[in-house]
């Protein structure tokens, strides 16, 4: 058919839209509005899965988590049997150390919130903190702003010494450079801090340390003394560079079984939980979330293709003696099928440019006025224009067929 019918008829697409402009924006805010919701949903569910995601990123993706409780919990298995099981004990993260040595790293940490922290002139109540053993920061990334973190001799001493977080360093010294060498109250006892972790800032995953106090697992151990189980310590590990992930899980569970010396017919007696198995239960939670979009949006993108469909419609009555001199003058009914679809598609594209406008705008609100960042994604971008396409597509094929049918006799009469 060549390029010029194309382009002469998206010209006369172009001046029908510009010439019923008021017709034209009511036809398209039903577009409009479903690209809006459905997009924004997208952008919603797409912006937390990134934060969650690169959250969890800095706990890393491979480490192991040895623990009394499983992450996943199966409706069948009794409660009782995870109650009976014992918590991970510090004779056994001195053996598994030994046990995987070059061929993993292990550390243990215990999860535990002070009842309050003092420096000079300032309290800060209920302060969580972590009691983690010297391998901590080679298993979770983090930098130091400032200072150091404890060195070998202190924590195999348990030395009253502490890394706050940099929120936690700025509420109770004013900023993390006159954190650095001053002392606090923690435990009943007088600290020394010796580093402030860099600012990490919120998110979804709450893995954040900015209000967290780091301290020397022995410094808890000699402190509590046998109360320390009390307070569900756990084992991380992480496989060593070359060590494959699936190898390394299957020592994991051979050196804690030996540990504890299960026979091979007793069942564990401890769970091996990694990050992976949040994000898998996640992925479900954001696939149902992009289902209600669809389903909400779903019905605003009908009533606009419909909308559509009914504006052709009447379009195409409209200027049914055009089409029937069009016809007489030699137009071929493709010529006037491609017409009216370019208009129907381009009207349905404009809607979705709006919708697309009032997400970007609502995306920029938000990142300005609140904490939680959201992100619109190309790959939305290109779904609303697709989406947009096919409804104009879709809405105008019949009432394009129908001009394209029409007698050229019959229609210039109807003048």
């Amino acid at each position: 058919m060549g390029l010029f019918p194309f382009r002469e008829g998206a010209r006369m697409a172009f001046f029908s839209l510009w010439s019923n402009r008021l017709r034209t924006f009511l036809s398209l805010l039903g577009i409009s509005i479903g690209i809006f919701t459905v997009i924004t949903v997208f952008t919603l569910v797409d912006s937390w899965e990134l934060q969650i995601r690169s959250s969890l990123a800095n706990l890393g993706n491979d480490v192991v988590y040895v623990e009394k409780w499983p992450w996943g919990f199966n409706s069948e298995y009794p409660w009782w049997k995870y109650m009976a099981r014992p918590q991970p004990s510090y004779r056994e993260f001195v053996e598994l150390q030994q046990r995987s040595r070059n061929r993993a790293k292990v550390a243990m940490m215990v999860d535990l919130e002070l009842e309050k922290i003092t420096a000079p002139g300032r309290v800060r109540n209920q302060v969580k903190a972590y009691a983690v053993s010297h391998d901590y920061p080679q298993l979770r990334s983090f930098e130091l702003e400032r200072g150091r973190f404890f060195q070998p001799s202190e924590s195999a001493a348990g030395a009253r010494r502490v890394v706050l977080g940099a929120q936690l360093a700025k509420d109770l010294f004013g900023s993390s450079e006159l954190a650095i060498g001053r002392s606090i109250q923690a435990m009943g006892q007088k600290a020394l801090v010796v580093g402030v972790v860099r600012l990490e800032g919120n998110n979804s995953a709450n893995t954040s340390l900015d209000e967290v106090a780091l301290l020397p697992l022995q410094w808890l151990r000699k402190t509590k003394g046998s109360r320390f189980e009390d307070f569900y310590p756990l084992l991380i590990t992480k496989p060593g560079s070359g060590v494959p992930a699936s190898e390394f899980k299957a020592e994991l569970k051979g050196h804690m079984r030996a540990i504890r010396r299960l026979s091979p017919r007793k069942e564990d007696n401890f769970a091996l939980n990694q990050l992976s198995l949040i994000a898998n239960q996640l992925q479900s939670t954001f696939a149902t979330l992009g289902i209600i979009g669809w389903l909400v949006g779903g019905f605003s993108l009908l009533v606009g293709g419909f909308g559509i469909a009914n504006i052709m419609f009447v379009s195409v009555y409209e200027r049914t003696p055009q089409i029937g001199i069009q016809m007489a003058l030699g137009a071929r009914r493709s010529f006037v099928i491609l017409q009216f679809l370019i208009e129907s598609v381009v009207l349905s594209l404009m809607g979705g440019i709006v919708g697309l406008f009032g997400v970007g705008l609502t995306v920029l609100i938000v990142n300005a006025w609140m904490d939680q960042k959201l992100v619109l994604l190309w790959q939305n971008v290109a779904t609303a224009c697709v989406i947009s396409a096919l409804i104009g597509l879709i809405a105008g094929v019949l009432p394009a067929v129908r001009a394209g049918r029409m007698d050229p006799v019959e229609a210039i009469r109807q003048s």
